[in-house]
């Protein structure tokens, strides 16, 4: 049986080389990213048998704006046709579905389908699944310190309350613990203004395959990586081995 701390509680995910994939074949752009839904499919099937509680997907970064307009809107379709299609087996599996981002970019129908599939599974808690659309990191810091300066301007909050823990708290992961393990898919080692905050201790783990040939083998040897990493958050080798034997 696996350590537990061997298992990431909370894995991210920046499914990358979808347009590659499709142009490896010779096809369009679009079929490299239904393709990749797939792939989204097995892999939280196969994180909630790995024992990962938490999946983060970046689905759509406040950049992927300045893409064709065709790819756009063929993504925005494919969202809401995935959450029409996904959102009863999520809600009989047990997974709680959460965006995070700013969706007020989105059409009005996509924002009805994110808060009609949110409030579907806001009661489920075997496995969460976050997706990160309209997602920037700093964004996410940006609007967080909004949030603060608007407290502060209103007398609710002093400059002096404003700690670590307080700034995450206004995060769009605000309650989400930090992630583990961060993986990337199709070979790029950036973090792409994804969870710049967030991933401060996290562990990052790159695979050389794009994101839809990413598989339940592959997410397991990210694990494995993972489970032979030694995650000291500012400690010694000797502290740590101190307090596993204390």
């Amino acid at each position: 049986m696996s350590d537990k701390n061997s298992i990431p509680h909370h894995v991210a995910i920046v499914m990358d080389g979808n347009g590659r994939w499709a142009k490896k074949r010779f096809l369009p752009r679009t079929a490299g990213h239904r393709e990749g839904v797939k792939a989204v499919k097995s892999t939280i099937e196969a994180c909630a048998k790995s024992g990962v509680k938490i999946l983060t997907l970046f689905a759509f970064s406040s950049e992927n704006w300045k893409r064709p307009k065709t790819e756009v809107i063929s993504l925005m379709d494919l969202f809401v046709s995935s959450l029409e299609k996904e959102v009863k087996s999520l809600v009989e599996s047990g997974v709680k579905l959460k965006f995070i981002g700013d969706r007020k970019q989105f059409s009005q129908k996509l924002q009805n389908k994110i808060q009609e599939s949110e409030l579907a599974t806001s009661v489920n808690s075997d496995f969460q699944l976050n997706i990160a659309a309209n997602y920037g990191g700093r964004w996410d810091v940006v609007q967080a310190c909004q949030k603060l300066c608007k407290q502060v301007s209103e007398g609710d909050l002093s400059l002096e309350d404003i700690s670590e823990e307080r700034f995450s708290n206004n995060l769009s992961t605000a309650q989400i613990p930090d992630p583990d393990l961060l993986i990337r898919t199709a070979g790029e080692q950036r973090i792409s203004n994804f969870l710049i905050w967030q991933a401060a201790y996290t562990e990052f783990y790159y695979a050389d395959v794009f994101w839809p040939d990413f598989d339940k083998q592959q997410l397991q040897m990210a694990i494995e990586e993972y489970g032979r990493r030694k995650r000291k958050f500012g400690l010694t080798q000797e502290q740590l081995e101190g307090n596993a034997n204390a």
